[in-house]
């Protein structure tokens, strides 16, 4: 099943937290999906497996380097870019 999500990492008493951000970015767009990074959060789409195990690793990763925050909304009824292009 695919799936859309949108993830918001906010990092908590971390300098230069937008290193962080992009890190975690950066980690999810390596697993292979559809990443698109808005001012606000991030977009990705693909398999409802790889999603969460992307998010889970990029999220263990900036976890053990400091305090963060992720908040994740995930969809199988919303149409990734590629559905809404065809």
């Amino acid at each position: 099943m695919n799936v859309q999500a949108e993830v918001s990492l906010y990092p908590l008493q971390i300098q230069g937290f937008g290193k962080t951000i992009d890190s975690f970015v950066d980690d999810l767009g390596r697993a292979g999906l559809t990443v698109r990074k808005g001012n606000m959060s991030t977009m990705l789409s693909g398999n409802v497996g790889e999603v969460f195990a992307a998010i889970g690793r990029a999220f263990t990763t900036v976890a053990d380097s400091g305090q963060v925050v992720l908040v994740l909304k995930v969809s199988n009824a919303c149409p990734s870019d590629g559905a809404m292009e065809g």
